[in-house]
């Protein structure tokens, strides 16, 4: 996912009242699964509010990009408001007034354009559970072949294809997905990215690994990070043009991802979805999907898929 779109101005809302005041304020606290909705689509969000210290915080991850940080909440009453800046083809103004009652989340979303989104929005999933004890074995999720078993999102933009065993795209275009659902998994995959070459690998189609060798700000953002979310312990030598391994593991949100071997990210926590994720349903089995649509000259091979035994 391009960093470059990852630009977030902030703008205070300043209201008579302090936020959270009012211990029933409290109910905002948590993380919380969005679905926004506007008269041209519909499209995933995430926000997380915490009362660190009598000290509000919270970030939201918005359409794309990745997980920012909100800047002075304020609550007035039992309503939040605050403005961030989202990319919706370039940076635009969104003014987000939310309401908390019986448990969910509700209220708008405003860009500066005048497009509104209809939020709605229930708590997230802890989806703590621990490992399987075993686990079946590997199956190919590609076949080298042929597209079986996948599907573009926009055929009429599809540049994937399979070569010489490979899936190949040739040009920016459709993202894939598998069209096997999956829970907890292992993955292995195998990957080649050129140099500026910007991919991802979204799990259960809703947080994504980065595959890329474009220019970065931070290591959250780079190859093999959670996007915006997690960084890779390691800083492993690029190899741009040349087959890299991952292999990824995923139970509830726990992640444990392998780079070339090397563990890179330890069993930790993804706290929500990333931006471009297919919904905010954390808690039901989706796709693998792999994203096209940045740039062209991405190559994936030998996907496989190994999940708990019964």
């Amino acid at each position: 996912m391009n960093f470059r779109r990852c630009v977030v101005l902030f703008a205070v809302l300043t209201l008579g009242s302090p936020l959270f005041a009012a211990a029933g304020d409290r109910a905002f606290d948590g993380r919380w699964d969005l679905t926004v909705k506007t008269s041209q689509e519909t499209y995933p969000s995430w926000i997380e509010i915490k009362d660190a210290s009598g000290t509000p915080q919270a970030r939201v991850q918005g359409q794309v990009s990745s997980v920012h940080p909100v800047k002075d909440l304020k609550v007035d009453g039992s309503g939040m408001i605050f403005e961030t800046s989202e990319w919706f083809g370039k940076p635009t103004k969104v003014t987000w007034k939310l309401a908390v009652k019986n448990g969910r989340l509700s209220g708008t979303q405003t860009r500066e354009d005048g497009t509104e989104g209809r939020i709605a929005g229930v708590r997230a999933p802890a989806l703590k559970r621990p490992a399987p004890k075993s686990w079946t074995k590997a199956e190919p999720l590609f076949n080298g072949k042929d597209l079986a078993g996948w599907k573009p999102d926009n055929e009429a933009t599809n540049h994937w294809k399979a070569e010489s065993g490979d899936l190949v795209n040739e040009t920016p275009g459709a993202n894939i997905q598998s069209t096997r659902k999956v829970n907890d998994f292992k993955l292995h995959v195998e990957y080649n990215c050129p140099q500026g070459g910007n991919s991802g690998i979204y799990l259960r189609g809703r947080y994504e690994v980065q595959v890329a060798y474009e220019p970065t700000n931070d290591e959250f953002h780079g190859m093999g990070a959670v996007y915006g979310f997690l960084a890779p312990k390691l800083r492993l030598p690029e190899k741009p043009g040349q087959w890299e391994t991952f292999d990824i593991t995923l139970v509830g949100r726990y992640v444990t991802i392998r780079r070339d071997g090397m563990l890179t990210i330890d069993n930790q926590e993804i706290p929500g979805i990333t931006g471009g994720a297919l919904d905010s349903r954390e808690a039901e089995p989706n796709v693998i999907y792999i994203q096209g649509d940045h740039t062209g000259g991405m190559k994936y091979r030998n996907i496989t898929l190994a999940v708990p035994a019964r």
